[in-house]
């Protein structure tokens, strides 16, 4: 209910997890989970100590720690995405959009991308909103809105 167009990004409150991850290939994983922490100014501004101590605690609710010095290019495609969701945890956002999470990601992988993004929400209370072309992904879901000719065609709740 909170509007949000005219704060910055690390204000909003929302974070983002891309299909095809949007990492920097260039950075360690730890570089690129703390990269949107660089840019913070003033009051919000961290020590280098405080974005590792973050980068840390987000890649082990992830179950990434021991990958922090490898490059993106050293990762399975289920490892990227785990770093693109540490990314989006990083502010402890209250909405985490993921579109097609699972979409560059064999069964495997996917699943465990769908129960750690369900984690995700259990443990921080974040509301997770997924797009997805995949009906076992949306069968995951509480709740499945479906979107044709750009119109709601169905909303229904799966669990309460």
């Amino acid at each position: 209910d909170d509007e949000v167009t005219n704060l910055p990004a690390e204000k909003r409150g929302v974070g983002l997890v891309f299909q095809n991850y949007a990492l920097y290939p260039h950075l360690t994983v730890k570089q690129n989970i703390t990269f949107p922490l660089e840019n913070r100014k003033g009051k919000d501004k961290l020590t280098k100590d405080q974005m590792s101590e973050m980068a840390c605690e987000v890649a082990k609710l992830v179950q990434i720690e021991d990958l922090l010095d490898r490059k993106p290019s050293e990762l399975s495609g289920g490892q990227q995405q785990r770093v693109a969701i540490a990314r989006a945890l990083y502010n402890k956002p209250s909405l985490i959009l993921a579109d097609e999470p699972t979409g560059n990601l064999d069964a495997e992988n996917g699943a465990e991308i769908m129960r750690l993004l369900k984690d995700m929400n259990k443990q921080s209370g974040a509301t997770v909103l997924i797009v997805t072309h995949s009906e076992s992904v949306a069968s995951e879901a509480d709740r499945v809105i479906t979107i044709s000719d750009g119109r709601i065609a169905d909303d229904r709740r799966q669990r309460e």
